[in-house]
């Protein structure tokens, strides 16, 4: 079917589930009708009540799905039209439809807005918890929506602040407050400015029209006063009797626009609206494929909640450098293989798919060396908690050989209330990464880069790698903060060999959700296999999990080839 006539049937269907039905008055009126409001029409009281008990009646999943995951993207339209859908199976594929309209690409497999959106949702959760999940926050909001700031200003202790002469002028100290810059935001324009103010000190930052909310001494008499106050030409009394919606003091000149109640009102509405999507009507088309079982490799999923209903799910792919056929030339060998990935539910319907070109180059001298190694790769994919089925595909370009894995995959449900974890990795690399790099590329999980250890065979001159994520930590009514106690202890079979503590205070995490990141020295262990507990407790509620895995501890070879060699291809 030609790309035209797919496009023209998609968008019948987009039009379709996107617009609200139309009374029969309605459909009649005549085209040039001069009284015919554009758009959507304002919903009754009795549409409102019906959208509400079918928001009531939906499976957990959709629930979820437009309550948490879409709520700030989705548009007013698109969000009755779900409501309006009778089946499961209807709004299976509306969903699809949602993420296609807004895909950059949409001919190719991967959703570049869906992957970039639970990217954000997953940085904010991890960055922005105040009590909450950063999800929910002004900022996580804003984040979610427009994506990083191009500049910063934070201030998370507060700071003597000198205010611009269009502020008043003058010094005062301020409570923790951040500035973020956009150079450009489509429909608002450029240098959009955006203050965000911790008032009550407790991590919860929320979004302000009034600069002057971050000033601790607006209510102190005689303290923070502007340059008209402290010169007798304005009383601090008339900060208070302003009709702008501020509690700014007197300036000397006038004010620009950007400081215009209308425009401040007007971007303030604006920047919490959902996006512009970029396509209205598109489909894609999965191909099937049909592979030989001539490549052997490991795999290995991990799991780390974004939100109740969305999981990503890293999917780590290695294969024995041995297994590659490569070819010289100009004294670097060269080998290149395809790697395929599809994630289906049982009934088919393909969900989620990638595919990669991964290459690998040794010079001569090692060569012989590398050959003996890995090679890892790994793509991260973001699924709802259910049954699937996962299909890899690898082949090695030079000789066509193929190895295929085929099997099924279960997504874990993470509860509200209820004390969980991600996945325990075990991993020969982590490091943060710089901000540009945050939530982007292979193993790449938030802020961090976590490079698996797929064998979990390390030597006694390695640091164990130890990487999880804690979730739905309760937050203490008075403090806003959660408080949770994690026990590490390494056994050799039923002997403790190592114990250790530490608190979410000592890590200066506070939030509903810790990361654990350590490096753990090996040197005093022996050679053996030993088994890794981590305990996590939260000491407000008393929950407790427990999370394990095994690893082998070697002693190092006699010339060890630098690990930089064993890392994922193409990187």
């Amino acid at each position: 079917m030609s790309r035209v006539i797919r496009t023209l049937i998609s968008g019948v269907f987009a039009v379709s589930i996107s617009l609200p039905p139309v009374s029969a008055q309605q459909a009649q009126a005549p085209a040039n009708d001069p009284t015919a409001a554009p758009g959507p029409q304002k919903l009754t009281k009795e549409q409102k009540r019906k959208q509400g008990r079918a928001l009531k009646e939906l499976d957990k999943q959709y629930k979820e799905w437009l309550n948490e995951d879409v709520i700030y993207i989705i548009s007013p339209n698109e969000r009755t039209a779900f409501l309006q859908l009778d089946t499961n199976e209807e709004r299976e594929q509306f969903i699809e439809q949602f993420w296609l309209r807004r895909s950059g690409n949409p001919d190719l497999p991967d959703n570049d807005f869906k992957e970039e959106h639970y990217r954000r949702i997953a940085y904010a959760n991890e960055h922005y918890a105040s009590g909450i999940p950063g999800w929910r926050t002004d900022r996580g909001r804003i984040y979610i929506i427009w994506g990083p700031a191009d500049e910063v200003d934070s201030h998370p202790t507060g700071v003597t602040y000198d205010r611009p002469m269009e502020e008043g002028g003058g010094s005062t100290s301020t409570y923790p407050w951040e500035k973020w810059r956009y150079r450009y935001l489509e429909g608002m324009g450029n240098n959009i400015e955006l203050e965000f103010v911790d008032p009550s000190g407790s991590g919860e930052y929320h979004l302000t029209m009034d600069p002057s909310e971050k000033d601790a001494l607006t209510h102190v008499p005689g303290a923070g006063l502007s340059l008209m106050e402290s010169m007798g030409m304005a009383s601090k009394a008339d900060r208070f009797t302003r009709s702008d919606g501020t509690n700014l003091p007197t300036s000397l000149g006038g004010q620009p626009a950007s400081m215009n109640e209308f425009n401040r009102l007007e971007l303030y509405a604006k920047v919490q609206q959902a996006p512009p999507v970029k396509f209205k009507d598109l489909e894609s088309l999965v191909t099937s494929r049909v592979v030989r079982d001539q490549v052997h490799f490991t795999w290995r999923t991990d799991f780390l909640k974004v939100t109740n209903d969305t999981v990503l799910v890293p999917v780590t792919v290695q294969i024995p450098n041995s297994q590659l056929s490569f070819q010289a030339k100009d004294g670097v060998h060269s080998a290149t293989m395809n790697v395929f990935g599809r994630v289906s539910t049982l009934t088919g319907r393909v969900v989620q798919t990638f595919e990669d070109a991964v290459s690998r180059d040794f010079p001569d001298s090692l060569f012989q060396q590398s050959v003996k190694l890995q090679s890892i790769y790994q793509k991260a994919v973001p699924l709802r908690p259910g049954l699937y089925r996962l299909d890899l595909v690898i082949k090695d370009v030079q000789s066509g050989n193929v190895g295929v894995v085929n099997t099924r995959l279960a997504v874990h449900q993470y509860e509200d209330a209820k004390l969980d974890s991600s996945s325990l990795i075990l991993a020969d690399q982590i490091e943060h990464v710089p901000a540009k790099q945050i939530g982007a590329g292979q193993f790449v999980l938030g802020s961090s880069k976590v490079r698996p250890r797929m064998e979990a065979d390390f030597t006694t001159a390695d640091k164990l790698g130890i990487y999880m994520q804690v979730y739905n930590l309760k937050a203490d009514d008075n403090t806003h903060k959660s408080s949770a106690a994690f026990q590490y202890t390494v056994k050799k079979g039923a002997q403790q060999v190592m114990q250790f503590k530490e608190t979410s205070a000592d890590m200066k995490q506070a939030g509903d959700q810790v990361t654990i990141e350590r490096l753990l020295p090996l040197a005093t262990l022996a050679p053996g296999k030993y088994m890794l507990e981590i305990n996590a407790t939260d000491t407000i509620t008393n929950q407790t999990i427990t999370r394990t895995a095994e690893f082998t501890v070697k002693v190092p070879a006699a010339s060890p080839v630098k690990s930089a060699a064993n890392t994922a291809p193409g990187r």
